[in-house]
């Protein structure tokens, strides 16, 4: 007899309940999605360990799942506040809207010979201040609003909106000195 497929809510629920094998086939399916996020977020050396303390979090919290948005959803948020909580945790909340401005656009001003809009894109996205990067993805990438960014990272909407306004003036003119 054919063991019956086990859909991903079966391997959630499995996986809550204590199934390791269940978990990991969970882990198989996020896992490209959440390091991708933690490496826009956090930088290619920091994305791995950011990856497994996510799924770590995840395993130990996969209890209060309660199945009122997709899995991925959940883990989504919760991979965003297992990042911005590592961000706190080193400090850089105090300091996250202190970059110098003209310090900023001096550091963009040499950017990186490419034929290749994404790897300028993504030199540009790098060379964003720890703040405004990580506003600009969770607002244009990710779609937050901003009162979900602001109740995230402890500010108000309206820094938030300056954030990102600033983020966007930064890429362009990273962006704008390639052509």
């Amino acid at each position: 007899m054919e063991e019956a497929k086990t859909t991903q809510g079966d391997d959630v629920a499995l996986a809550a309940a204590g199934d390791t094998s269940a978990f990991e086939r969970v882990y198989r399916t996020h896992v490209a999605r959440v390091h991708g996020l933690a490496r826009r977020m956090a930088g290619p050396e920091a994305a791995d360990e950011l990856t497994q303390d996510v799924f770590v979090r995840a395993w130990q919290k996969l209890g209060t799942f309660r199945g009122d948005a997709s899995f991925g959803t959940w883990l989504h948020r919760l991979a965003v506040n297992v990042i911005i909580e590592r961000f706190r945790s080193l400090g850089t909340q105090r300091d996250r809207f202190l970059a110098d401005g003209e310090e900023t656009l001096a550091r963009l001003s040499a950017p990186r010979p490419s034929g290749d809009f994404r790897m300028d894109f993504d030199t540009a996205l790098a060379r964003l201040p720890h703040a405004a990067r990580n506003i600009f993805l969770l607002h244009d990438v990710e779609g937050y609003k901003h009162h979900e960014i602001g109740s995230l990272l402890g500010i108000s909407a309206g820094t938030s909106k300056s954030q990102l306004h600033r983020a966007r003036t930064l890429m362009r003119t990273h962006l704008e000195r390639r052509t």
